[in-house]
């Protein structure tokens, strides 16, 4: 695979966490309005386990979070609030990243420095800092160890994960050890999937070379950050989860869902994003502004047609069907578009990536309209030119999905080494 190195971990410590095996439950079950999903297992988060341990592993260090609203308990309680008044952990500083700690950000905001009004703590904002002015800032807030609890979605253009890795950096930078509490991937951690990011497309929704649907747990991204692609290793603890296997859903955790972005209200929408969120790179609303983002997709001028040949391809676990709506801000703000909504109804056949390239490719062809972001944003989110330039040279969905075949072979065999679960 391009662009991957091999530099062992050196230096770095990489602690998990001693956990016994929940109980196995099958991870059969269906996506919305089909079969039941399957009863839930007991789950202990990263953070769950770690407070089970007394915050052993923080014994006698200031400690800063970076987190946002789903940093939560089984109970619904925020981590900040709960380790905030429990005198066996010192924490000192909260850092928050796009949207914000307390979540009052839409996308490409944050909440900016402040003193939480509930804790008194002082929040300090992350968001699009890196390097040296991230490190600086994990050093004026005097912490000794930074500790990371994010609800991530598994798809390499959603921010929080490269959060993760500019915080990773910048503690390195700032002689300051590093945290990770483990948090379930939402749409499994069954394999990886799409097209793998070349290095000169490196931006925030994609810094490193992985697959656009990773398969992973952010404590596993932590490991893999570290080894593959930080200049130099962070001092790394992983606190593990246990109860979690790769073939399940969100729905098996029995966690409560809190949306991770505004634009993310549930677990199935985090089930098509890796896939429909490449229409940020169209000209066609992405379903921002409606009660389903990333599932009604449209433009003004799209009828009945696009459904139509979208259906016809037969990809597995998901039908489409016509749909109207009027978004209520962003593309198409209070316009009445036509389009399709995406109905997956068996999540465990369902490739999100190839269903996504597959609508890019029919809707191109359905609608003569059809155009790309004059910025070429869709190759920033696919991670080159190769999907823009095939589908524009009239390719096939299984001609586009086939053209990253290698490179995707390759980061799996890399990304095998840094799983944690079965």
């Amino acid at each position: 695979m391009r662009h991957l190195s091999r530099r062992s971990l050196l230096a770095a410590t990489t602690t998990a966490a001693a956990v016994s095996a929940g109980t196995p439950a099958a991870a059969a079950g269906t996506g919305a309005g089909a079969t039941p999903h399957p009863a839930p297992r007991r789950l202990r988060t990263g953070f769950d386990q770690l407070a089970a341990s007394g915050y052993a592993l923080l014994e006698g260090d200031r400690v800063g979070i970076v987190t946002n609203p789903t940093g939560i308990t089984r109970d619904a309680r925020h981590i900040v609030d709960v380790m905030h008044v429990d005198d066996r952990v010192n924490l000192t500083a909260v850092f928050g990243p796009e949207h914000g700690f307390r979540g009052t950000a839409q996308a490409g905001g944050s909440e900016g420095r402040h003193d939480d009004p509930a804790t008194g703590l002082p929040v300090y904002d992350t968001y699009l800092k890196s390097g040296q002015p991230l490190a600086d800032i994990f050093t004026a807030s005097g912490v000794d160890t930074v500790v990371f609890d994010i609800q991530d979605v598994g798809a390499r253009f959603y921010t929080y994960i490269w959060t993760l890795y500019d915080c990773m950096e910048a503690a390195r930078l700032a002689g300051r050890r590093f945290v990770v509490l483990d948090r379930p991937n939402p749409v499994t951690g069954r394999g990886a999937y799409g097209p793998v990011l070349h290095k000169e497309f490196a931006t925030f929704v994609g810094r490193e070379p992985i697959a656009q649907a990773h398969g992973m747990t952010v404590a596993e991204l932590a490991r893999l950050f570290n080894t593959e692609f930080l200049t130099a290793p962070v001092p790394l603890d992983t606190v593990r989860m246990s109860g979690w296997r790769r073939s399940d859903f969100h729905d098996a955790s029995g966690l409560p869902w809190v949306p991770p972005s505004p634009n993310m209200p549930t677990a199935d929408t985090a089930l098509v994003y890796s896939g429909t969120c490449l229409f940020e790179g169209t000209n066609l609303s992405e379903g921002r502004g409606t009660t389903r983002p990333f599932e009604l997709l449209g433009a003004e001028g799209v009828d009945r047609r696009w459904a139509a040949e979208a259906e016809q391809l037969g990809l597995p676990g998901v039908h489409f069907r016509e749909a109207y709506f009027a978004p209520t801000f962003s593309k198409f703000q209070g316009k009445t578009v036509g389009g399709v909504q995406v109905h997956v109804h068996d999540r465990a056949a369902y490739d999100p990536v190839r269903t996504g390239i597959a609508l890019l490719v029919t809707a191109r062809r359905a609608w003569s309209g059809f155009a790309w972001r004059p910025d070429n944003w869709i190759d920033r989110l696919t991670g080159s030119t190769q999907v823009r330039t095939m589908i524009d040279a009239g390719a096939s969905a299984d001609e586009v999905v086939a053209g990253w075949r290698d490179e995707l072979a390759a980061f799996r065999r890399v990304r095998k080494e840094y799983l944690l679960y079965r």
